[in-house]
């Protein structure tokens, strides 16, 4: 397609997303009114559901078939980024060397890893009581566990993260939530429709499927970032090509002292009697 066929067609294109959008900001309520129909409904659903915090509710039960699209795609970007930057047949993994950190980094560290840690969890677990959620809390607690390549050094990090484990955990967060969706099917119900008891409100039993689908989502981010991570740390720290030098240069034995970097002989070498 020539350079004005893919114009044209982005015109028509744009075109008529801007008047569907134009015709839906119309369609809102006016800016400053009292009426708000999809939050009512949205709290009126997530009431009836049991579930304190209204946007896990409707990230988990009204609109999870969205959610799901936006976990697969986080597990599609991982995945496309173990394949990208997987080691090659002409890369060789060196072990780092040991890194001198500070006293007061290490400390400092080593201190804030558990309650991190600790905070990532709590967040995964109270999504449906307060605001946070899998995505939130995953995030923070693959966070968490890389303080220790700051309070230690890379070897250290490696030591307490298996990574066939944490893949393991990435494909089984996004295998239990399309697995509970059609759990939901096979007891007479829409897929991923809320058909678990709801429990009491504001309690860590309540919200029905939202619980399920919240720490499914938790695990899958949290595996998927420490996997994520994990490959760019070894390009960064590991990984070299066979002719990288201890530095990540050339060996200093391979190059003519007598030569500019460019190749060109500078004109400073002795010429031989004849």
């Amino acid at each position: 397609m020539s350079a004005r066929g893919r114009l044209g067609l982005f015109l028509v294109g744009a075109a008529a997303f801007a008047a569907l959008f134009t015709a839906a900001c119309f369609g809102l309520p006016s800016f400053g009114a009292e009426h708000h129909p999809y939050g009512e409904r949205a709290v009126r659903a997530a009431l009836g559901h049991h579930t304190a915090n209204a946007i896990a509710s409707v990230n988990f039960d009204l609109r999870a078939f969205d959610t799901l699209g936006e976990e697969s795609i986080l597990f599609a970007a991982v995945l496309g980024a173990v394949v990208l930057l997987r080691q090659t047949a002409d890369e060789r993994r060196t072990p780092p060397a040991p890194a001198a950190v500070h006293p007061p980094v290490r400390r400092f560290a080593l201190l804030t890893l558990p309650v991190a840690l600790l905070i990532g969890l709590y967040v995964i677990a109270h999504g449906q009581i307060s605001p946070g959620g899998g995505f939130q809390g995953g995030v923070v607690a693959a966070t968490a566990l890389h303080l220790l390549y700051l309070a230690a050094d890379y070897r250290a990090l490696e030591r307490i993260r298996p990574l066939a484990l944490y893949e393991i955990g990435e494909a089984a967060g996004e295998f239990a939530y399309v697995v509970t969706g059609f759990a939901a099917v096979l007891a007479g119900s829409a897929f991923l429709a809320n058909v678990l008891p709801l429990g009491t409100f504001a309690t860590l039993s309540s919200g029905g499927t939202v619980i399920v689908l919240n720490a499914a989502v938790g695990v899958e981010v949290a595996s998927g970032v420490v996997v994520l991570l994990a490959r760019f740390l070894d390009q960064a720290v590991e990984i070299v090509l066979p002719d990288d030098g201890a530095g990540g240069g050339r060996d200093p034995g391979d190059d003519n002292s007598d030569d500019n970097s460019d190749g060109t002989d500078d004109g400073t070498d002795e010429e031989e009697p004849t």
